[in-house]
């Protein structure tokens, strides 16, 4: 692609496909209840369907090998594309006029990679050249305001973007490359003609990890410049943002050295750490940090067990936002994780000028444990003052504790946990160790499938090895047939598929309801910390709430058959599940009560009348849900 598909584009395309004509394209559905679809998966073989799609919520799920996802996750599973040619092809379907925020449509490939490599060496050296003419001058005044004089630029490579349509194209023409390869390298856009894609800006040279230029990023620097504050190279042959990182070219050597790597969030922090003696500082190039990129670093860092991988962020929402993303992928790294925050949430740049090269080091020597970072931002959800709050941050942070890796640390961190929520340590432990034995039993199931779909299907064994990612997720088929967890689980399905039925008033006193089931006590506090935080309820924003693996269960619950085959029986189908839990809940509730009553001494009159009083209005609660 020559941009990157704007994501209101996406998510139009998206909204306007139905999701079951697609998949019905390859796979027999039927009706498998109300907005329920059912077939064969096309993902491995099996005699019994298993493969079930929710098509007015846009999501599909196999029981049977574990794939799910959206209607661009099944055409790139199914087809081999990639997300962009998945966006387009749908968009084709309906004749949507996608738009690109990089680039006026899909590329094509011109050239070969080394005219295109040579292309952006070409274009490196002149850009360094015009750093000292005296346009330039906006450019100088940058670095030097931000504490960088030219050997620094030298260092780096920066250069400076004439202001003009055409100095680098006619420069690059001249050194006998094409417009064909000038337009395939990202060096020039075209519309009614042929132009320089930066123009008037401070440029960065984006360098693979050989060292060879693959593309750019150009700061804007004057006011007249209505563009983005940063352009980058758009996608082509040779650059792909998702695996490339600035500085890994300069920083390797000393990574694999040292076993560690300091991720930032921009160029001029990477400069700024580099110079300040912190030399294993890298970034992404206009993309948040991905997989690919930690498949990148992992060689690099030779996957050892002693690295350490240290992620800084801004002290504001944004940067506390980055790092639980970064968490999300945490497990891929073998290296220790953590995160650096300085305390008055300057970056590394603005660091260095505000108190020096000194301080910059000591912001990565004093870095927090990623685990013990995702704790605290965790726990900072719940009233800790309540025990409500407490059982819920304990629910929502054990599996944390339990994920860690290095066994040797979880006690240390359970005990933590403990004095973070001021409870009892054998409590926590126990809460431990039942999220570590549902993560265990997760991990079997999906080995256990994935033994068996072993060798059937083209797709399952395209993944990557369990050491990556387990081979399949937990399956809510597994979950216990018990009464309770049975209510537990169809009540959830009733919120996540038909929230409007509920209603918010119904909803509220749902999650607000005790659960057995740990597994499903985690997406219940999905669902409330959604609903807390104003807004329709949606799929998406439950996965976004939810840690990570579990995210497919939430996938699973949306897709799983209501046991009600027509409309005219859902909505009562849908009320009655959720009065059910209310019901269990305010029963506890009595039992506790009628039990402090008992303990009480009758002489006590004060007490006794406020629990009975307690009572009194459980019953008016109770009576309230039933039908008028």
């Amino acid at each position: 692609m020559a941009g990157r598909i704007r994501q209101q584009d996406v998510e139009e395309v998206k909204a306007r496909t139905n999701i079951a004509d697609i998949i019905g394209e390859h796979v027999t559905l039927k009706s498998a209840g109300v907005g329920a679809l059912k077939g064969l998966c096309p993902f491995h073989d099996e005699r019994s369907p298993s493969f079930n799609v929710r098509p007015q919520l846009g999501y599909y799920h196999c029981f049977g090998c574990g794939e799910s996802g959206d209607v661009y996750t099944f055409l790139q599973k199914i087809d081999h594309v990639s997300f962009s040619e998945a966006v387009e092809r749908l968009a084709g379907r309906i004749a949507y006029q996608l738009h690109y925020e990089e680039g006026g449509g899909p590329s094509q490939d011109h050239g070969n990679r080394a005219r295109l490599l040579a292309a952006n060496q070409a274009a490196a050296e002149f850009f360094t050249e015009q750093l000292i003419a005296p346009e330039a001058d906006p450019g100088r005044r940058f670095l030097g305001e931000r504490g960088f004089d030219a050997e620094a630029a030298r260092r780096f490579g920066v250069g400076f973007a004439p202001k003009s349509w055409d100095r680098l194209t006619n420069h690059l023409k001249g050194r006998g490359f094409s417009v064909d390869e000038l337009a395939a390298a990202g060096l020039v856009s075209q519309g009614r003609g042929v132009y320089d894609r930066f123009r008037g800006r401070l440029v960065w040279p984006i360098r693979d990890v050989t060292g060879q230029t693959v593309g750019f990023g150009a700061r804007r620097l004057l006011e007249d410049d209505d563009g983005p504050k940063y352009l980058n190279t758009p996608e082509t042959p040779i650059y792909r943002k998702a695996q490339v990182l600035y500085g890994l070219d300069l920083a390797k050597r000393d990574i694999s050295r040292n076993h560690r790597v300091v991720v930032v969030e921009g160029y001029t922090d990477v400069m700024a750490c580099h110079l300040a003696g912190v030399t294993t500082a890298i970034a992404t190039c206009g993309t948040a940090f991905g997989v690919e990129h930690i498949r990148v670093l992992r060689r690099v860092l030779g996957d050892d067990a002693g690295g350490e991988v240290v992620f800084t962020f801004d002290g504001d929402a944004a940067g506390q936002q980055a790092a639980m993303r970064a968490f999300a992928d945490e497990q891929r790294f073998t290296a220790q994780t953590y995160v650096a925050v300085a305390p008055d949430g300057l970056d590394p740049c603005d660091l260095r000028l505000a108190k020096g090269d000194h301080a910059v080091r000591a912001l990565v020597e004093q870095k927090t444990p990623m685990f013990e970072f995702v704790l605290r931002h965790t726990l900072a959800r719940f009233d800790l003052d309540t025990v409500e709050g407490r059982v819920a941050a304990l629910r929502a942070a054990a599996p944390i504790v339990a994920d860690i890796r290095d066994a040797s640390l979880r006690p240390g961190y359970t005990r933590e946990l403990a004095r973070m929520l001021g409870t009892e340590l054998a409590e926590v432990e126990r809460a431990v160790r039942g999220a570590k034995a549902a993560s265990a039993r997760a991990r079997d199931a999906g080995e256990r499938r994935g033994s068996e779909a072993s060798g059937r299907g083209g797709a399952p064994g395209d993944r990557e090895p369990a050491a990556e990612a387990p081979a399949r997720p937990f399956s809510i088929t597994e979950l216990p047939a018990d009464p309770s967890t049975r209510l537990e689980r169809d009540a959830l399905q009733a919120m996540l598929q038909f929230p409007d039925v509920a209603g918010a008033e119904l909803l509220a006193q749902a999650t607000d309801t005790r659960f057995g089931n740990e597994t499903l006590a985690v997406v219940r506090d999905g669902v409330a910390s959604v609903l807390a935080s104003g807004g329709a309820l949606s799929v998406d924003r439950v996965v976004a709430e939810v840690p990570a693996p579990y995210a497919s269960i939430v996938h699973q619950l949306v897709v799983a058959p209501v046991p009600q085959s027509s409309e005219a029986v859902l909505n009562a189908y849908v009320l009655g599940v959720l009065t059910a839990l209310v019901e269990r809940e305010l029963l506890r509730q009595k039992r506790e009560l009628l039990g402090r009553l008992q303990r009480t001494d009758p002489a006590d009159r004060e007490t006794f009348a406020t629990i009975q009083r307690a009572l009194v209005d459980l019953e008016r609660e109770r009576r309230a849900l039933g039908p008028e």
